[in-house]
């Protein structure tokens, strides 16, 4: 687990929708890992999964 992300660059993602309230932000700059949050709660928790599993989860989002 990588605990500190006071490097990460994070940046909306492409998937974010804000007529619907759906924020996500991603952070790069973390080698292998791609951390995601909800915009709303900056400082709220973050879910920081695996490059190989992010690429798993936008590959599943553009078959629907």
């Amino acid at each position: 687990m990588h605990d500190d992300l006071s490097a990460a660059s994070w940046r909306t993602s492409s998937y974010t929708t804000a007529t619907e309230g759906l924020c996500v932000e991603v952070a790069d700059g973390i080698p292998g890992l791609v951390p995601v949050r909800d915009s709303k709660v900056q400082d709220g928790p973050v879910l920081v999964l695996s490059a190989t599993a992010w690429a798993g989860f936008v590959d599943g989002l553009k078959v629907h």
